[in-house]
C-alpha cells in the first residue's frame, strides 16, 4: 500500500474513533510531524503515521487503558496509575500494532514516548514529542512562540525547552513527574543551558 493510501485510511479510521477536538489535534500533530521531518531529513511517511496514531488510545477511559495493560502484560508504574494522561502512550503503541498493523519500531517508539520523552530519543521520537506540544490547535502556552521557532531552528534546544517547562509546571502544580521525563530532562538539559 502506498503512503497516501495508508495515511488516508488512518485519517478516515481515526475520524470515526476520536472525538472531533481530539481528531483536530491528531491532524495537527501528523502534519506538524511531517513538516519537522522535512526540515530535519527524517522519514516523512513514518512521521505522518506516528503523528496520526500518537493518541489512538485517548478515546479509551483510564480504566479501559489499565485493563488493556493488565491483560497484555504491559507494565504500569504508580505514576501512570495516578495520572490518567500518561498511560495512553503505552496503550497507543499496543493498539498501533494490534489494531493498525504497524510494526516499525521507530514509529512504535515515537508513539510510546510522545508524552514523557526519554533519554537519547531518536529523531522521529523527538519530532512527534515536539509536534504534540506545538501543533497549531494546541492551546497557546506562555513560551509557545519561542518554542515553535526553536522547533524549526534546533530540535534539541526545543526538546530541552519543552522538557524544562514541563518539569517546572508539574512541580508548580504539585504533580509527580514520571521517571522517564526526569531522565529525559537530565539528559537534554545541557541544550537548554545553551539557548
Amino acid at each position: 500500500m502506498k503512503t497516501i493510501e495508508i495515511t488516508q485510511n488512518l485519517r478516515k479510521q481515526l475520524e470515526k474513533e476520536l472525538k472531533p477536538d481530539r481528531f483536530e489535534h491528531t491532524l495537527g500533530v501528523a502534519y506538524t510531524s511531517a513538516s519537522l521531518a522535512f526540515k530535519y531529513g527524517a522519514d516523512v511517511e513514518k512521521a505522518l503515521i506516528a503523528g496520526f496514531l500518537h493518541d489512538c488510545a485517548k478515546s479509551m477511559s483510564h480504566e479501559e487503558q489499565v485493563r488493556v495493560c493488565e491483560k497484555n502484560n504491559i507494565e504500569i508504574t504508580e505514576v501512570e496509575r495516578k495520572n490518567h494522561s500518561l498511560l495512553h502512550a503505552k496503550v497507543g503503541m499496543f493498539l498501533a500494532q494490534k489494531e493498525y498493523d504497524i510494526h516499525d519500531e521507530d514509529i512504535l517508539n515515537a508513539i510510546r514516548w510522545h508524552t514523557t520523552g526519554r533519554e537519547n530519543m531518536s529523531l522521529l521520537e523527538k519530532i512527534v514529542y515536539i509536534a504534540d506540544f506545538i501543533e497549531p490547535n494546541r492551546k497557546p502556552l506562555e513560551n509557545m512562540p519561542a518554542v515553535r521557532k526553536e522547533a524549526f531552528e534546533d530540535i534539541d534546544v526545543c526538546l530541552s525547552h519543552i522538557l524544562h517547562d514541563s518539569v517546572v509546571y508539574l512541580r508548580t502544580i504539585g504533580k509527580e513527574t514520571d521517571d522517564a521525563t526526569m531522565k529525559a530532562y537530565e539528559f537534554y538539559k545541557e541544550f537548554y543551558k545553551k539557548k
